[in-house]
């Protein structure tokens, strides 16, 4: 779409939101039926927050292999900054309070987050957002139990918009700690639902990257076929050098010789993008049923070899449906127009949203207080329900497994990144058909 359309749309879409019965509700525990009205979050504006800004660190990789991600979640994370901001901030006792992001660059690396973490507690910033690792967010997360265990007077929260090991909300799980995406195996469970509707899927090769994450994959793949498709062969089962393979070429030549009808992976980054971009080059004739397919220039560098060959799963995307996730997202695309930059992860200013409801409950910007607010806070915007577990701090929110076409097509408004090519639902899934159970053992200060 042109710029022009897109302000057309946006005002269409603004407009039948003002004039619609659903509204945005925040601060409900999940329990409670009740809900306080609230502003939509797109069409609000509120007086400027004055007070002193709440500081919020963004700890991610803005350089090296994967600096394009780190890239795209600066972008959706200062939207909800710059949302929660013009609905007037966070209304504490002194007053409203804006948010202010803070970018700090881990280089990918988990001793150089960890260091940005020291510099972030230095600063007695009490709010740090990490997701582009696992590895990273366990180091994290280790690390924050230790500082508010010995700091109690500088303690810090981990909000974790992807790192989706599920060990991070079970075995793992710790009181400092929110994730606001689907871990692996929620993940993995929609992709599933799918496949074993795909009669033609009688192969699959696993290929992943070789940490954390990866083996959670690879790991869930066999186990979920196993009990929804058990005459499905696992044909290959592989693990690549995070961030550092050039040419996949040669993985490509595996799994075409394996006889695999699909391919499941967790790749993310320039890893997928690559990954993809070999298959389009080899001509390779596989489904992919991938965690991220949709993102960071995929489509485009599949072209049509990935229209009705790949596969993704995602918390939302720009062909959901609705007025008003419509007019979210035109709103991200007002905000940031160029088509490389169009790669909206709604969960990152959901997320935002979600932590200035907590706030305002709690009445604090203390990170103990907004703790114990955020368990159970439920969110509703209108298109799309969530509310965080109690239990283990996992988001509970829909799922929509999505299909790759030509932007156009039924089902495919929008294309992704200026492309040509978009994502169409093929399963949506209601926030109550992605709980999964937990073994966490919270232990609460």
């Amino acid at each position: 779409m042109t710029m022009a359309m897109w302000q057309r749309a946006a005002a269409a879409a603004l407009a039948a939101i003002s004039m619609a019965a659903a509204a945005y509700a925040v601060g409900q525990p999940a329990a409670s039926s009740g809900a306080n009205a609230g502003a939509n979050p797109v069409a609000n504006t509120a007086a400027k927050p004055a007070g002193a800004p709440i500081r919020l660190a963004l700890i991610e990789g803005m350089s090296g292999p994967f600096a394009n991600a780190g890239a795209a979640v600066e972008r959706n994370l200062r939207f909800g900054v710059e949302q929660a901001n013009a609905h007037g901030g966070v209304k504490l006792a002194d007053g409203a309070h804006p948010f202010e992001l803070v970018v700090l660059d881990s280089k990918g690396s988990t001793e150089e987050a960890l260091t940005q973490l020291r510099a972030a507690a230095d600063r007695h910033i009490g709010y740090v957002m990490q997701g582009n690792s696992s590895a990273v967010a366990a180091a994290l997360i280790g690390a924050i139990d230790k500082q508010n265990s010995r700091e109690p007077d500088n303690r810090a929260l981990f909000l974790n918009y992807s790192a989706d090991d599920p060990a991070l909300t079970n075995a793992g799980c710790s009181f400092w700690h929110f994730r606001f995406d689907a871990h692996a195996g929620m993940r993995m469970d929609a992709l599933a639902d799918v496949i074993q509707r795909d009669r033609a899927v009688k192969k699959v090769y696993l290929l992943n990257q070789d940490y954390s994450f990866g083996h959670d994959v690879s790991s869930l793949a066999r186990s979920t076929l196993a009990s929804k498709r058990p005459d499905i062969a696992v044909v290959g089962d592989e693990f690549h050098p995070i961030g550092r393979v050039k040419d996949f070429a040669p993985y490509i030549a595996k799994i075409r010789a394996s006889g695999a009808d699909a391919v499941i992976t967790g790749n993310w980054g320039n890893d997928l993008t690559l990954l993809v971009k070999a298959a389009r080059e080899q001509g390779l004739d596989t489904k992919f049923y991938t965690f991220y397919g949709n993102s960071l220039g995929a489509p485009a560098a599949l072209g049509d070899a990935g229209v009705g060959h790949v596969i993704a799963v995602a918390d939302w995307h720009p062909n959901a449906g609705g007025a008003a996730s419509d007019a979210w997202y035109a709103a991200f695309r007002a905000r940031f127009p160029a088509a490389h930059d169009d790669y909206p992860v709604l969960r990152m200013p959901l997320m935002i949203e979600t932590l200035a409801a907590a706030m305002n409950r709690a009445g604090s910007a203390d990170p103990t207080a907004v703790a114990r607010a955020l368990e159970g806070l439920r969110v509703d915007n209108g298109f799309h329900a969530s509310w965080m577990r109690a239990d283990d701090h996992q988001l509970i929110q829909p799922l929509y497994v999505m299909e790759m076409d030509k932007a156009g097509t039924p089902g495919v408004r929008f294309d992704n990144e200026g492309s040509g090519y978009g994502f169409r639902t093929v399963l949506a899934l209601s926030p109550e058909r992605t709980i999964a159970p937990t073994v966490c053992r919270m232990r609460r200060p």
